[in-house]
């Protein structure tokens, strides 16, 4: 019997961080909804799942509280259950603390499970599955898949992110060692006594905040580079990331209807590639000339810093698991420039479009 947790309290906090569960109808999504607070994506430190409660409206529309509690022998039943599946369905296996909390019916109590952070990204296996990983957002227990899985396996340590990841399909032979060697001087760190063979390291950084450019694969002893050194230095970028590559269009009109437009498919590594978005957006930024304005005559139809800063942002911060384009397109009232991949978790499109959302860090 536990005097340490309120009900009132817990329906004061966040929804990502409780679970009101009235009547257990299937213990395996208390497991799914403990997993996922273990995976803590919303980083609150944990939850609970409160079975034998739940939320309801008063006659005004607001939420209430609705405590009904589990009888003596559903509540061993319902623990049973759920810590047996957290033990053997659960990978890493997980252990949360268990609380009964007394009702004003002496026959029902309320069962509460709590679980705090894990430091690891744990599965949940279910009876017809081989195992999903489960994330708490808003309210919901959801799957964690496609991008929100990478994400979670790299906070979580499973895995590095993508650009630190070694390339399974390059070798050492395919670095250009002409853009190596410029790419070095333009960064101020190349030696000439060391010579371009002695940056080509699974051991040596560039910087303490950038790993090896290489990677060296334990049982075959082939250098593999990184994927960010391939962005950089490849020769031949789109053979080993195939949507590393971007989209230039110019349209006419407001919208894509005109029949005519110009397009420009640009390849190579992403240096080449902001090389030339820069000179087709230099011709975009050219100055008009409007001759009833008498204090200002000529104006920058729009600011080349702004559009240059914007391109490398969604060339250098872009998702490259997508096989989808870096896009630049250019209407008669506006450039809209798209960089591939889903906004970053944790940001509403609300807050961004009102400016009031915190930075993400994509790679």
């Amino acid at each position: 019997m536990s005097d340490h947790i309120d009900l009132k309290q817990l329906f004061l906090r966040e929804s990502e961080q409780v679970e009101w569960k009235e009547n257990v109808a299937d213990p395996d999504d208390v497991v799914k909804t403990l997993s996922a607070f273990a995976n803590d994506w919303a980083n609150l430190g944990g939850g609970y799942v409160v079975c034998g409660a739940k939320e309801a409206k008063d006659q005004f529309g607001f939420s209430t509280l609705t405590v009904v509690g589990l009888t003596a022998s559903r509540l061993k039943e319902v623990e049973g259950r759920v810590l047996t599946a957290c033990r053997d369905r659960v990978s890493p296996p997980i252990t949360p603390t268990v609380e009964e909390l007394r009702t004003d019916d002496p026959e029902h109590r309320v069962l509460v499970f709590i679980m705090p952070a894990s430091r690891t990204a744990h599965l949940f296996r279910g009876r017809d599955d081989s195992g999903r990983h489960y994330v708490r957002i808003s309210r919901e227990t959801r799957e964690a898949r496609n991008g929100l899985l990478r994400e979670l396996l790299v906070r979580k340590g499973v895995t590095e992110e993508w650009d630190r990841r070694p390339s399974t399909t390059a070798t050492v032979n395919d670095l250009d060692l002409l853009a190596l060697r410029d790419g070095l001087q333009r960064m101020n760190i190349f030696q000439p006594d060391r010579g371009i063979d002695d940056y080509l390291s699974d051991t040596k950084t560039l910087s303490p905040f950038v790993p090896p450019l290489l990677y060296k694969e334990p049982l075959t002893g082939i250098l593999r580079p990184r994927n960010f050194a391939l962005l950089l230095f490849a020769r031949n970028l789109q053979a080993h990331v195939p949507g590393a590559f971007a989209l230039f269009s110019i349209y006419g009109g407001p919208d894509r209807s005109e029949a005519h437009a110009e397009r420009h498919e640009l390849a190579g590594t992403i240096v080449e590639q902001a090389k030339r978005l820069i000179e087709l957006l230099d011709v975009q930024s050219y100055s008009s000339f409007d001759k009833t304005d008498r204090t200002s005559p000529n104006a920058v139809s729009y600011p080349p810093q702004a559009l240059h800063e914007a391109m490398v942002n969604a060339l250098a911060h872009r998702d490259y698991e997508s096989n989808e384009p870096t896009r630049i397109t250019v209407f008669s009232d506006r450039i809209e420039i798209s960089s591939a991949g889903s906004i970053p978790t944790g940001i509403s499109v609300e807050e961004f479009r009102t400016g009031k959302a915190t930075p993400k860090w994509r790679n």
